[in-house]
């Protein structure tokens, strides 16, 4: 078979990147070794994880703060097999959903492994497929610790996380990053004693130095605990609880701390096992990433690479963008993303969302700029729902006002940093969103008062 377009891998970045050049007329094909469509994402990373964060938060909503709004239930009871079907239930109608896409855009799909043995030659378990252009959209695999074995069932990694059948009395989490926070709020709420351990004296990095403060606190009030400047070097799986060795990451007395799970979340590394990329000729970057210029093109012509085998954030949204715009691109037209307007969210309760520069970035760079912030304390819908937990902060240039970047911790922050963004993406300023009115009372309005605060002008502060 000959195609315009193959691309290796159905998750986010390559099932949008086959239908977006469907839509532009290339013949296409999409190659899947998994037996589901979707990739991590949709099966077992952003799609389920989210299903157990909605079903936990509400059974935490029902056993904790029903009654102070004069809902009288009974004190809920745990079904973790139904909440893990209820999951399974998502998850299924996501894959599905996939699969329609794929047959309205009358995209084949070849099930099997792929492996570039030439430009333009695509060998799936023995057949040669000949494409003018091959995408690579392989994805990303968990970063295991050495000396640490992921048996998925004690020792897990997000995918064993999401599929625990029990709550863990005591949960370990290895990593302050985004997974280890999200997982760990979902057992923690359904009853298990978490701790967290990071090699960094401070959680999330890379995030605002502020944001990620305020987010501790919050989680330590919530029952999380935290241990940094610490490292997990061995976990003794013998007896019947297990047993970790922590160290201090700057070295010193060792002491073990009993989990009955261990969650091992200290990121992901690009999954390019088995592509021919070798032989292919195709180069690496230091880290293992496919090497790609502006175009997303590798060193080798005519084969290309997008979302988490890329350098860049490892996040589905901008595996999209990137998938929209190689196709663009080889079907002739005007491809881009803007890589300063991705942003990125934690889903626990409450959120933490954010797109663009941080305050420490912005310093490292010499940039002057100004701070508009606004808590939720003082949003009207906030302050009646009683969710005042966190703020909103821009952050705009100096001179221009131009609006550089935004951190936020609520409620549904998730959803409000879209209008960031989308200022951003327009090269708008701290001006245009204070300009615009919001609708009231909703949560939203902390996003203006904090664009207001920008000129020392926010109403309700």
């Amino acid at each position: 078979m000959s195609y315009d377009l193959v691309v290796i891998g159905s998750g986010p970045a390559g099932y949008v990147c086959a239908i977006r050049g469907a839509q532009l007329g290339l013949k296409t094909a999409v190659i899947e070794k998994d037996k589901t469509f979707g990739g991590t994402c949709l099966n077992v990373g952003c799609i389920p994880s989210k299903a157990l964060l909605h079903a936990s938060h509400l059974f935490e909503e029902a056993g904790h703060d029903f009654a102070g709004m004069g809902i009288g239930v009974p004190r809920p009871k745990l079904d973790v097999k139904q909440m893990q079907a209820f999951k399974q239930e998502g998850v299924d109608g996501n894959v599905k959903g996939v699969d329609f896409l794929f047959k309205k855009n009358k995209i084949d799909t070849i099930k099997g492994t792929g492996k570039i043995v030439a430009p333009g030659k695509v060998e799936v378990d023995g057949k040669t497929i000949e494409a003018k252009s091959i995408v690579i959209a392989t994805g990303s695999d968990v970063t295991r610790l050495k000396g640490i074995e992921i048996d998925e069932k004690r020792v897990v990694s997000s995918t064993g996380a999401l599929a625990l059948d029990k709550v863990p009395g005591k949960l370990l989490v290895v990593g302050a990053g985004v997974i280890g926070l999200e997982l760990g709020s979902v057992w923690r709420r359904l009853g298990a004693e978490v701790q967290v351990v990071e090699f960094l004296d401070r959680i999330l990095p890379g995030m605002d130095g502020e944001v990620a403060r305020q987010f501790q606190r919050i989680l330590e009030k919530q029952g999380m605990t935290f241990k940094l400047g610490s490292k997990v070097t061995a976990v003794d799986t013998k007896g019947k609880t297990l047993k970790a060795t922590v160290e201090p990451a700057a070295g010193g007395k060792a002491e073990t701390v009993e989990a009955d799970v261990v969650l091992v979340a200290v990121g992901r590394v690009p999954y390019t096992q088995g592509l021919g990329l070798k032989e292919a000729g195709v180069e690496m970057d230091e880290r293992g990433r496919v090497k790609i210029d502006d175009h997303f093109q590798t060193n080798v012509k005519g084969i290309f690479a997008i979302g988490d085998v890329v350098r860049g954030a490892m996040l589905a949204h901008k595996g999209e963008d990137e998938g929209v715009a190689v196709a663009e691109l080889i079907a002739g037209k005007a491809g881009h993303v803007n890589y300063d307007a991705i942003p990125n969210v934690i889903y626990t309760y409450p959120e933490v969302a954010s797109v663009g520069k941080t305050e420490e970035e912005l310093k490292q760079a010499g940039v002057a700029y100004k701070v508009g912030k606004f808590p939720f304390t003082a949003n009207g819908r906030a302050k009646v729902n009683k969710t005042t937990d966190g703020f909103v902060k821009i952050l705009a240039d100096e001179k221009t006002d131009r609006v550089l970047g935004a951190h936020i911790i609520g409620p549904d922050a998730g959803t409000m940093i879209t209008e960031i963004t989308i200022a951003m993406e327009f090269s708008g300023s701290a001006e245009d969103i204070a300009r615009t009115c919001h609708p009231h009372p909703t949560l939203s309005e902390a996003v203006k008062e904090a664009a207001l605060a920008v000129d020392k002008r926010a109403i309700h502060m």
